[in-house]
Parts: C-alpha cells; sequence; structure tokens
C-alpha cells in the first residue's frame, strides 16, 4: 500500500485571481517529486481548469470557498482534490462530453474535464445538484531522475 509522503490543505475564495494561485500551490507542493517541465505544465493545466470550473460555473455569479487538498505518496504520485459547494452537476457524464457547457451564451469552449482527463492518469468527479462538486486527479511523475535514467538506457 502507498503511503503518504506530504499532505495540504487550502479553503480560497472562488475569487478569479485565486485561479493562479492554485497553479502555483499545486507546482510549488508537487516539487517535491522532481517532476519534469511538461508534467508541471499538465498540473498546472489541469488544476486550473478544475479551478475554474468551480469559479464560473459552480459558484455563477456567487462567491464562495473551494477547498483543495494536496498529497503525494511514496510510488511518487501527485494526488490532488479540489471541491466546491457551488451549484454542482446534475449529469456528471453528459458534462464530461467535449464540447458540453452549461453557459453557451458566454464564450466556453466546454472542454474543461477533457483537458483534465488528457493531462492526468485518473480523473474522477462526483457532483450533487444543490451541494457542490469534487474533483479528484492523480498524475504519477516521472520526474526529472526517471527521465535520467531513460535517457542513459
Amino acid at each position: 500500500m502507498k503511503k503518504v509522503q506530504n499532505e495540504v490543505k487550502v479553503r480560497f475564495l472562488s475569487a478569479s485571481e485565486n485561479e493562479s494561485f492554485s497553479r502555483t500551490l499545486v507546482c510549488g507542493f508537487a516539487l517535491s517529486l522532481k517532476p519534469r517541465v511538461d508534467e508541471l505544465g499538465d498540473i498546472k493545466t489541469a488544476v486550473s481548469e478544475a479551478v475554474t470550473n468551480a469559479i464560473v460555473h459552480g459558484y455563477r455569479g456567487t462567491v464562495g470557498y473551494i477547498d483543495m487538498l494536496l498529497r503525494t505518496y511514496d510510488d511518487r504520485s501527485l494526488y490532488i482534490k479540489i471541491r466546491d459547494a457551488g451549484c454542482g452537476i446534475a449529469d456528471v457524464k453528459k458534462a464530461m462530453e467535449p464540447l458540453f457547457t452549461t453557459a453557451p451564451e458566454e464564450e466556453r469552449a466546454g472542454l474543461g474535464f477533457a483537458v483534465m482527463d488528457s493531462f492526468m492518469d485518473k480523473l474522477t468527479v462526483k457532483s450533487e445538484v444543490n451541494k457542490g462538486t469534487t474533483v479528484i486527479m492523480i498524475k504519477r511523475i516521472v520526474g526529472i531522475d526517471g527521465y535520467k535514467t531513460e535517457k542513459s538506457n
């Protein structure tokens, strides 16, 4: 069984400026796993999409809290849980379809979940109407050490 190496929990307001804060936080936290630059890019993009979804869709026109839980494990995996207590999603399966959006009048592409899924090893979305949404993402980090090993073989 894998063992937790480190963990951090943070709560912040669903203000648009906190989207960049969440990216910075997760990247700083992930540095202990010595990720490659492309891995950091994947993580930043996925977290950005999840937090933006919470701000734009979960708390549409209102302000609430976003909870973020980050963990690193001894198998070099990064666990990211992002939760809001917003309006929730009635049909998660439909919402995860590429190009689906609940705000077609806005200039939104409806690719958030597809992007998260493509950049992470595992994506789980749970939601309940009027109670909020939880996004869990896991990424196994090959890292700089893994890259050197691959290059030397």
